[in-house]
């Protein structure tokens, strides 16, 4: 039985991920290696807790130490990184511990792949791969009549989180130009779906709509960002595990541009269907009749990118993958699933998060 590690796989993405793996590649042992920070936890894999090819390893894509041990005690025949910190509003506060975990979590990971692959047998060798999962920023923000990022767009980052994804990027390149590690990378759009961390836009407005609570809109609302949903997203990355060219780069994307303020708004729309405002007691306390009546316009996040789009056509012929989620369907079953898991949200948070604005450390 081949061995995948997948990193992150506790956070949203990365758990997205390992159900999907271990649903399709029955063949395939998943270990998962997680840090479990605030972001990362393992109620995000109670549904795979028990299956037969899951484990679980907790350590830090940063600490050589543990990564190593990692490579020497289960030997993959792939590595898949989504361990990242992943918030911008968080890398403004303090960059810091993204450029360890983003940066030098990658270096070390791409390092212990590469001193692993060289040991490995011929025929192994030609099969093992790596998978960076990055994102869109990297590419930097577009006009509204901007062509959307394709896989030659300069890369031009504005955030700190955005600056160490770009980092890791080049690192994986430079890997595999280097020493021949066949390794390719992933840039995927807004990802949004079950068990996404309440401080990301749709997770946090979702929850504090049932509760009556503000939704607080940054700016004039008309950012722009086009949405994946998780499970899509995850599709794309096990399309480019099975059949990516190593040294290969893929965009990844919804095909769905919405403003921030159009985002918050559908949201509410899918609440009103799901639980009615007049049938919500939150609203009722808070003074407001509908949901829509909760949106606040607050200041704007320092360097917040306009707009972002993604041109997946490279994974579409290449890969043979396209997202089947439009926004709506996906909205709606993403809206339905926080509904009916509020014991979930309620242990993610559990005193660590209560959803404070962050962020302003620019300002």
């Amino acid at each position: 039985m081949e061995t995948l590690i997948v990193t992150g796989g506790a956070g949203f993405i990365g758990s997205s991920f390992v159900r999907l793996a271990l649903a399709e590649r029955p063949g395939t042992r998943v270990v998962v290696f997680d840090k479990l920070t605030y972001a990362g936890n393992l109620a995000n894999l109670a549904d795979v807790a028990d299956h037969p090819g899951y484990a679980f390893v907790q350590g830090d894509i940063a600490d050589r130490d543990d990564v190593r041990r990692l490579f020497a005690a289960h030997r993959p025949a792939a590595v898949v990184n989504f361990a990242a910190e992943s918030h911008v509003d968080r890398s403004i506060d303090d960059a810091s511990e993204f450029v360890r975990t983003n940066v030098g979590g990658a270096f070390e990971l791409l390092d212990a792949a590469r001193r692993h692959h060289r040991e490995l047998p011929a025929a192994e060798r030609e099969r093992f791969r790596f998978v960076h999962v990055s994102t869109d920023e990297v590419y930097g923000s577009l006009e509204a009549d901007d062509p959307a990022f394709n896989e030659r767009t300069p890369y031009a980052p504005n955030s700190p989180y955005a600056a160490s994804k770009a980092a890791a990027d080049h690192f994986v390149r430079a890997y595999h130009e280097t020493y021949g590690l066949p390794a390719l990378v992933t840039n995927c759009s807004n990802n949004y779906g079950p068990y996404q961390f309440p401080e990301k836009l749709i997770p946090l407005m979702t929850i504090n709509a049932i509760e009556g609570k503000p939704l607080p809109i940054y700016g004039d609302g008309g950012n722009v960002r086009d949405w994946i949903y998780v499970e899509d997203h995850c599709r794309g990355v096990l399309a480019a595990l099975e059949r990516g060219r190593p040294g290969g780069k893929y965009n990844l994307g919804g095909s769905s541009e919405r403003t921030n303020l159009q985002v918050v708004e559908a949201i509410c729309d899918a609440l009103e269907a799901e639980l009615p405002a007049r049938a919500n007691p939150a609203l009722a306390a808070a003074g407001v009749a509908s949901y829509r009546d909760l949106e606040t316009f607050v200041a704007d996040r320092p360097g917040h990118d306009r707009r972002y789009a993604i041109d997946d056509a490279l994974a579409r012929r290449e890969l043979g993958w396209a997202p089947a989620h439009d926004f709506a369907s996906g909205l709606a079953a993403t809206v339905r699933w926080y509904l009916d898991h509020r014991d979930w949200c309620e242990e993610v948070e559990s005193g660590r998060y209560r959803r404070e604005r962050l962020g302003l450390a620019a300002r």
